[in-house]
């Protein structure tokens, strides 16, 4: 194993301020993980990655968005009845792909925004539209068959769509349409998706969702297998006051500033930890 990996999970808009504030406040201590070699996005995570590998925004600069206003933006409607949906198919499919498919299916029947105009809100965050030098890899699900897919541009898959791909709620967002099929949040598969740093020495996993349940693996059992495999891991999710300035509905995004300045306040207890994992020895 060799090199460092920083994975980047899912939560929303309010997970995309939480991450910019954890990246600033670490860099701010020292730890500046922009220098990752292997990036990997999923839904929020996957906005984050864009940026942070565009080689146009540092970590400051990342979170300095996070605080200017977005009342362009309409929030989406992440509601308990959803969520209990999300959970129960979860808790009773049999397979990752067997839950991928039902929440495909919710998402394929959905009434939704327009795809076209949804593409060009993810289009409008980021900085840049072509695929970074450094290895980034965004996560999918394909909404019929429930099969997993990694995007790392070098299939002919434009970096917008591949976001947008990974950021496609089902049931708030349309899925999106590349090469012929349907695609739906990288979340589906694991809010994390850390098992795709198997092959790094050194991992740092910021997951603003750490839980799990059913097929849906948790960051930190995820985390725990790479550590087990001889990769030196920290796992970082929200504390107690940042899962409260996510609030009820991470999509609003009222949250993302309130979120971003909570996961810098809260870098600071993780610093040395992280500083542990990342530092070359």
């Amino acid at each position: 194993m060799a090199g460092r990996a920083l994975v980047l999970g899912s939560g929303g808009v309010a997970g995309v301020g939480w991450l910019c504030g954890m990246l600033h406040g670490l860099a701010e201590a020292g730890v500046d993980l922009s220098d990752a070699d292997t990036v990997i996005g999923t839904s929020a995570g996957a906005i984050v990655g864009a940026q942070l590998t565009s080689g146009k925004l540092d970590p400051a600069a990342l979170y300095a968005r996070q605080l200017a206003p977005h009342s362009e933006e309409t929030p989406g409607a992440l509601g308990a009845g959803l969520l209990l949906r999300f959970a129960h198919a979860a808790l009773t499919s049999r397979t990752a792909e067997a839950y991928g498919r039902r929440l495909g299916r919710l998402a394929l029947t959905a009434r939704t925004p327009d795809e076209a105009a949804r593409r060009a809100v993810i289009a409008g965050r980021l900085v840049a539209h072509d695929w970074p030098a450094r290895r980034l890899l965004i996560t999918a699900v394909q909404a019929r068959t429930g099969q997993f897919r990694v995007f790392d541009g070098k299939d002919g898959v434009g970096l917008v769509d591949a976001v947008a791909a990974s950021c496609a709620v089902p049931g708030v967002w349309p899925p999106v349409t590349i090469g012929g099929a349907r695609w739906i949040d990288g979340g589906m598969r694991s809010p994390a998706n850390a098992h795709l740093a198997e092959e790094h020495a050194r991992v740092v996993v910021l997951a603003p969702i750490g839980a799990g349940g059913g097929v849906l693996r948790p960051a930190r059992a995820q985390a725990a297998r790479l550590a087990a495999a001889g990769a030196r891991v920290a796992l970082v999710t929200p504390d107690r006051a940042a899962r409260r300035a996510f609030g009820v509905n991470s999509l609003d995004p009222k949250r993302r500033a309130p979120a971003a300045r909570a996961g810098l306040r809260q870098a600071a207890a993780h610093a040395e930890a992280v500083r542990r994992v990342w530092a070359a020895d």
